[in-house]
């Protein structure tokens, strides 16, 4: 709820619905959800949040607003994890099927890895984020990561090290990178409005719609890409690329 550039942005309405419920919906049509469980921050503005999960019968834990890498942690003790799946809460267009996709590479390499997920390097449009790791890398990262941008991030120590981490990557099968120009997540308002158009014109006809859905939607109305079009590529990582050794200046842009 105290996104700073955005507040609120967790509960603004998509087809008739606050996001984080559509979020819940799309994150809970995965064949390998397992036990979904909201991470919500300690802080007072984020009562509104638990008051939504209890309504709506969601699992949900409270932790450190600054500590990520914490609230996951101790997330994922509560509730005895065996592996932890981490997707951002500000992508209400995850498609459940790359979803699927990520969980089933890591159990079937389940020997090979310590860590996979879809983002090293990208391929998929921004915002269909997903990692997941095993219990004892979390908890191996939550003991040793020191620096603050490891903490508020949760997993850079582990993809940043991978020479004491075994790191898997999924590719977009199609061979295509939209990473950079396709922008599915919400921090900006126009973000917001980008999404809410895409949920109007696609929910209603198919609630499950998919990836491919939204392209075919895009390629049909291009108007709708220019909304959000001047934040494609904009993220976290060029407040640090100094400190980043894995992640190179074409992987983000400044706004």
């Amino acid at each position: 709820m105290g996104s700073s550039r955005l507040p609120g942005k967790v509960i603004l309405p998509l087809a008739g619905k606050p996001l984080l419920l559509r979020m819940y919906e799309r994150v809970a049509a995965s064949k390998y959800a397992g036990e979904i469980v909201i991470a919500i921050t300690e802080d007072e503005s984020d009562n509104e949040l638990t008051v939504l999960c209890k309504k709506n019968n969601l699992n949900f834990f409270r932790g450190s607003s600054v500590d990520l890498l914490d609230r996951h942690y101790k997330t994922a003790k509560k509730y005895n994890a065996e592996a932890v799946v981490k997707i951002p809460s500000d992508c209400p267009l995850i498609d459940s099927d790359i979803i699927d996709k990520v969980i089933l590479y890591y159990i079937n390499n389940s020997d090979k890895f310590d860590f996979v997920s879809n983002l090293h390097p990208p391929s998929y449009p921004d915002g269909n984020d997903v990692e997941i790791m095993s219990m004892k890398t979390l908890e191996y990262a939550w003991t040793k990561a020191k620096k603050e941008f490891e903490r508020e991030h949760t997993t850079p120590f582990i993809w940043e090290n991978p020479d004491k981490f075994r790191i898997g990557n999924v590719v977009w099968e199609t061979g295509l990178d939209y990473s950079m120009t396709h922008r599915f997540t919400i921090d900006y308002k126009e973000d917001y409005n980008f999404i809410k158009r895409v949920y109007d014109e696609l929910y209603p006809k198919n609630k499950r719609f998919s990836l491919n859905d939204i392209l075919t939607l895009l390629k049909e109305k291009p108007e709708l890409k220019k909304i959000n079009e001047m934040y494609a590529g904009v993220n976290w990582y060029r407040n640090h690329l100094n400190e980043l050794k894995t992640i190179s200046p074409e992987q983000t842009r400044n706004i």
